[in-house]
C-alpha cells in the first residue's frame, strides 16, 4: 500500500539536502552547476534508468529512479535561485497537464480504447500550442535530440494520428515502401552523389521505422537488440581466432566468415562449442 505521508516526507528530504548542497558552505562542485551544465547528467540518467529496466532488477531500477529524479530537483533548484521557477511549480504545472489531458478520467469524456486516448491527447496538446501562439502543428514539439529511429517513430506516430498512413496492420504495404527505398537506395549507389545516397538512405531507415510501428515494435528497441546480438557473436570470433593464434587484421575475408558462422553455432548451441570442432 502506497504511503503518500511517508513519500511525502522523504521528497521533502531530496529538496532539503539539494538547497544544502547548493547553499554557501555546501557543495562547491554542486553550487557551480548550472541548467546547461546538467545537461549530459540528465541523458545519461535517462539512458541508465531505461538499462536498469531491461534489466528487470526492482533495486536498480529504483536507484537510476533516483538519480534521474534528482536531476529534476538540481535543475528545479537552480531555476529557483533565480526566481525563475521551483518545484512547486514543476509539480503544478504536471498535475494540471495531467488532469485537462485525460477529460475522460476527470471529465465526462468517453473513449473506446487507449487508441482514441492517444488522438485525443494530440488534439488538446495541439490546441494548448495554439492557445499560447506555439506552433499547433502534429508535428511540433519532438525533440530534435531524441536519438534518430526513436525521433523517426515518433515522428510517424504522430502523422498517424492525423490519418497520414497505411491501414494500420498493412504490413505488406509497408514492407513494399521499404523495398521501393531501398531500390531508389541502390540507384543512387550506382549513379548519384554523397548527398542523394545519404537522403535514400535516410529515407529507407524511416520506412523501416514505419513498419516497425505497425508491427508494434520499438525501432530503438529492436536495433539495441541486434547491436548486442553482434557484439556478442564477435566477442566469440574474437575468442576462436586467438585460439587458433589469429591475428584478425591479416586473416582472409573467408577465414572471418567461417569464423562467423562458427559463432552463430555456438550461440544457437547455448554458448557451447558444437562437438567435432
Amino acid at each position: 500500500m502506497i504511503d503518500d505521508d511517508a513519500a511525502m516526507k522523504e521528497f521533502g528530504k531530496l529538496l532539503g539536502i539539494m538547497r544544502r548542497l547548493r547553499a554557501p558552505g555546501g557543495c562547491p562542485w554542486d553550487a557551480e552547476q548550472t541548467m546547461s551544465g546538467l545537461r549530459r547528467y540528465i541523458l545519461e540518467e535517462a539512458h541508465e534508468l531505461v538499462e536498469a529496466i531491461e534489466g528487470s532488477n526492482p533495486r536498480d531500477i529504483a536507484e537510476e529512479c533516483g538519480d534521474l529524479l534528482l536531476q529534476v530537483v538540481f535543475t528545479a533548484q537552480i531555476a529557483s535561485e533565480t526566481g525563475a521557477f521551483g518545484i512547486k511549480d514543476v509539480c503544478r504545472v504536471i498535475c494540471d497537464k495531467l488532469i485537462k489531458r485525460h477529460p475522460h478520467v476527470f471529465g465526462d469524456v468517453s473513449v473506446r480504447d487507449a487508441g482514441e486516448v492517444g488522438r485525443n491527447w494530440e488534439i488538446i496538446k495541439s490546441g494548448e500550442r495554439r492557445a499560447r501562439g506555439a506552433d499547433g502543428s502534429a508535428m511540433a514539439g519532438i525533440p530534435k535530440g531524441l536519438p534518430a529511429l526513436l525521433r523517426a517513430l515518433r515522428i510517424s506516430e504522430r502523422a498517424a494520428k492525423k490519418g497520414f498512413d497505411w491501414r494500420f496492420g498493412d504490413v505488406e504495404a509497408v514492407r513494399a515502401k521499404v523495398l521501393e527505398e531501398l531500390d531508389e537506395l541502390r540507384a543512387e549507389i550506382t549513379g548519384g552523389g554523397a548527398g542523394t545516397i545519404r537522403e535514400e538512405l535516410g529515407d529507407a531507415f524511416f520506412a523501416l521505422a514505419n513498419m516497425s510501428r505497425h508491427l508494434g515494435m520499438d525501432p530503438e528497441e529492436a536495433l539495441q537488440a541486434a547491436n548486442d546480438k553482434f557484439i556478442g557473436r564477435f566477442r566469440t570470433v574474437e575468442r576462436l581466432a586467438e585460439d587458433e593464434n589469429l591475428r584478425m587484421e591479416e586473416a582472409p575475408l573467408d577465414k572471418l566468415e567461417a569464423l562467423w558462422r562458427s559463432a552463430k553455432d555456438i550461440e544457437r548451441n547455448g554458448g557451447t562449442e558444437p562437438s567435432g570442432r
